[in-house]
């Protein structure tokens, strides 16, 4: 899952984006309204976390133009306004959910994968294929009886693989989908991943290379 964080309190907004790439998010931050702007314009993301009272673009304005402009981004929204009126508001706005500060970090993660399962396209709280089972929001994978044990950036490759459902996936698609912005597009990171996870998945092999292309899964005839 990537998720872009619009935070102007530089301490909370870097807490955030510890805290959730601990849960193997790729996470982006934008400090301001304008910033966040530029982000959605070049980069695509699940979910937004967005705080309402921004310096220069305030938030409710990156909230209309989030809805307008990128409908696949979720959105919620993270603010200190916590009265019925602000939430009413909020939700008319467009935003999918609101959380109000102080919060307690398991719940906004909790959100934050329940309002990626109601993306445009409809995402089953357990993914699975052939003997694959993964479940994303408690960080489990396995395949057969065996429980995997991957880092978070082979947990979340398994994952956009699990969703491609045998589709080949570029190299390019899984570093934008699985690092954040700060990723050197010339890394071999994808392939080093991509490696270890394969050897990881064992025997028989399901994980495979479309040379030249990308990765998919596939199972043996």
């Amino acid at each position: 899952m990537r998720v872009l964080v619009v935070e102007d309190e530089a301490f909370l907004a870097e807490a955030l984006r510890s805290g959730l790439r601990r849960e193997g998010m790729a996470v982006d931050i934008a400090a301001d309204g304008a910033s966040a702007l530029e982000n959605l314009a070049v980069n695509e993301y699940d979910v937004m976390v967005l705080d309402r009272d921004l310096p220069g673009v305030h938030g409710d304005d990156v909230c209309r133009h989030a809805v307008a402009n990128r409908p696949d981004c979720r959105v919620l929204m993270l603010t200190a306004s916590g009265q019925l009126s602000d939430k009413i508001d909020g939700l008319r706005l467009g935003s999918d959910d609101y959380l109000v500060k102080p919060f307690d970090f398991p719940e906004l993660v909790a959100r934050l994968h329940a309002l990626r399962r109601r993306g445009a396209t409809i995402h089953p709280p357990v993914l699975t294929y052939a003997d694959l089972r993964l479940d994303p929001a408690r960080r489990d994978a396995r395949r057969g009886d065996h429980s995997l044990r991957l880092t978070r950036k082979e947990f979340a490759v398994l994952e956009l693989l699990l969703r491609a459902d045998g589709a080949v996936l570029s190299a390019e698609h899984l570093l934008e989908k699985a690092w954040d912005a700060h990723a050197d597009p010339f890394t071999n990171a994808v392939r080093i991943t991509v490696s270890t996870l394969r050897r990881k998945l064992g025997a028989p092999p399901i994980l495979h290379t479309a040379t030249g292309v990308g990765y998919y899964l596939a199972v043996a005839p």
